[in-house]
């Protein structure tokens, strides 16, 4: 069995920390800054926020030609601080919060799929984080 590569993105967020864990774990806000680019959307999401409780996000194109379920099971959660994650297809994923100053440090680690290029991976997770900062900040 080979170790999966842990691959990281981070953001610094200009709002206080109980603003961007509402944001992060609420579906309305969710479903406005869950996705990588404009021609994609994201408009459903559920969020049970209990450990073994799970998530889900549609993500699809906005013209209609591609969806997909991205989904988990909370493992670990402590309020404000961090998230533990098993994905559906098994991966780990971790979501760290810390205050910096005014604003919020977030940390997603994630365990790199196979099928796409590690580069690829980390480059849309981080398009995605910055589209939550972008948001958080400006609503």
């Amino acid at each position: 069995m080979t170790t999966p590569i842990v691959l990281t993105v981070e953001a610094i967020v200009n709002t206080p920390i109980d603003k961007v864990w509402t944001y992060w774990t609420s579906p309305e806000h969710l479903t406005k800054w869950n996705h990588a680019s404009d021609d994609w959307h994201c408009p459903t999401a559920e969020i049970n926020l209990t450990v073994g409780g799970k998530f889900s996000a549609t993500m699809a194109a906005k013209d209609g030609s591609f969806s997909f379920d991205f989904w988990g099971t909370y493992d670990a959660i402590e309020p404000e601080k961090e998230l533990h994650i098993t994905i559906g297809d098994g991966r780990k994923w971790s979501v760290y919060f810390s205050v910096e100053g005014d604003a919020t440090k977030v940390v997603e680690n994630f365990e790199a799929e196979t099928e796409n290029p590690t580069e690829m991976q980390q480059e849309g997770w981080q398009m995605i984080l910055n589209n939550f900062k972008k948001y958080t900040e400006t609503n």
